[in-house]
């Protein structure tokens, strides 16, 4: 066992189990994302004909929500791949999506803050990838929040222009419906973010913010939000917010992020419940 390893088996004991629940899935270095320790059996939901119109798709209609047209060869690079059921990779976030929702089930959440210990670690690609695979199941309708505040990167991943965020409605009173982007999947809401100065965490701690919270976890009883978080070790965003989510998952970069960064993560989260950690890039 590497010191990696001995960490993460560390933070499992002193998380009494909760790592455990869900399996870490590995990240291939060629493809860097995730790689399924085995093929499921092929799943049944309603994008099991790929992205191809299916009844399933008319079932959510956005009359307000600005609706995009994705772009297929901008989605391959960034390596957004959860809609392609033609790509073996995928099987891993369905993998994911599986023991993630059953946490959320069993406990009753509906929010996952989804953060590392540094740059890099493949954070937003999880959150993206993961969003999309749990918008395929026909009881969820998913909404994606970009709170990287000062790089946020769920936009540009998708390869969408924005000129209004997150931040845009909880300063300057800009309408949710203004801001919110229906990415081609039908159950499947973003909410991005513009780049902001300093200051973020106080955002992230402000009044707004938790009557935004109280908003977007109320009028939808079937909705699963998931946050796109800045990493933990960068700046305080993190640390303030992931205790305002139900629950959190963990992103470590095999070969790059150190046994004392996830310790000291874990540390700093303190209380908050653990879904999993996903180790990124194994080899």
């Amino acid at each position: 066992m590497d010191s990696l390893q001995e960490a993460i088996e560390k933070a499992r004991l002193e998380r009494e189990g909760l790592i455990g629940k869900t399996p870490a899935v590995g990240e291939s270095q060629k493809g860097a994302v995730p790689e399924a320790s085995k093929r499921t059996e092929d799943s049944k939901d309603a994008f099991e004909a790929g992205r191809n119109p299916s009844p399933l798709r008319s079932q959510v209609q956005y009359s307000a929500t600005r609706r995009v047209q994705l772009d297929e060869g901008i989605l391959s690079a960034n390596r957004i791949i959860a809609s392609d059921i033609h790509d073996q990779r995928v099987e891993a976030y369905r993998q994911l999506r599986s023991q993630v929702l059953i946490s959320m089930k069993r406990n009753d959440w509906h929010s996952l803050a989804i953060t590392s210990a540094q740059e890099n670690a493949g954070k937003t690609l999880t959150a993206i990838n993961l969003a999309i695979c749990m918008s395929q199941e026909v009881t969820n309708t998913v909404m994606l929040v970009d709170l990287d505040l000062r790089t946020p990167q769920v936009h540009t991943t998708l390869g969408v222009n924005i000129d209004k965020g997150i931040v845009d409605h909880l300063l300057h009173s800009e309408p949710l419906e203004n801001i919110l982007i229906n990415p081609d999947f039908p159950r499947l809401v973003v909410l991005p973010g513009l780049p902001q100065g300093s200051h973020s965490s106080e955002i992230l701690s402000s009044p707004e913010m938790s009557v935004f919270m109280d908003e977007i976890t109320n009028r939808y009883p079937d909705r699963i939000i998931i946050f796109d978080l800045p990493p933990l070790l960068r700046n305080d965003d993190a640390i303030v917010f992931v205790p305002k989510a139900d629950a959190f998952l963990f992103v470590v970069e095999q070969g790059v992020t150190r046994p004392e960064e996830i310790e000291r993560s874990l540390q700093l989260l303190g209380p908050s419940k653990m879904v999993g950690t996903i180790l990124n890039k194994a080899r």
